[in-house]
């Protein structure tokens, strides 16, 4: 497999293999083994040597289900592949992965994944203080929905032509007969 180079391979690009399964933020084996330079199953190798360092909150195993709608989600074939489900790791679980591979590029890589997550972090804390905003305000408008509507009713009041009084009798100018009366 041939080596990136780490300049290649920025935060945003490995911000854009982060998932989001079970609650958690992860990077899928495969996505992980690319960024520290091995093979995927050189990868899996070591974390079944070494499984006493990943705990369940480092590491789990995809389910049929996640797996097949992760697959639906890129648009990969049915027939070629995987033989086993893939692991996620957490970031705790990357950067252990980096220390049970014991290369000089995956150690250089886990800061990059480390960026990545803290990346996404923010970014997702963001966009809930925009969704805060959004409801607030959203709540002054409803507060304020019925001022509104009065307001445009007496506009339109307003906007109305005034209607005419019925105009009174006036009295004829110049000399009038009884009769005319």
């Amino acid at each position: 497999m041939p080596k990136r180079p780490a300049a290649v391979l920025s935060t945003e690009t490995i911000a854009t293999r982060i998932h989001f399964m079970r609650g958690e933020k992860v990077l899928l084996d495969e996505d992980l083994a690319i960024l520290y330079g091995v093979q995927t199953r050189r990868l899996n190798e070591q974390v079944r040597r070494n499984r006493e360092r990943f705990p369940a909150d480092f590491i789990f195993q995809l389910s049929t289900a996640e797996f097949l709608d992760l697959k639906s989600q890129f648009a990969t074939s049915s027939w070629g592949g995987r033989r086993k489900l893939p692991l996620a790791f957490t970031e705790h679980g990357a950067i252990m992965a980096a220390t049970i591979l014991n290369s000089s590029r995956a150690v250089e890589m886990s800061v990059y994944v480390v960026r990545a997550f803290v990346r996404m972090r923010e970014a997702i804390s963001q966009n809930k203080e925009i969704a805060k905003k959004l409801d607030a305000l959203e709540r002054r408008i409803d507060s304020q929905d019925e001022t509104i509507v009065e307001i445009v009713q007496t506009i339109r009041k307003l906007m109305e032509a005034p209607s005419r009084p019925a105009e009174p009798k006036r009295r004829p100018i110049g000399f009038v007969t009884p009769k005319e009366k």
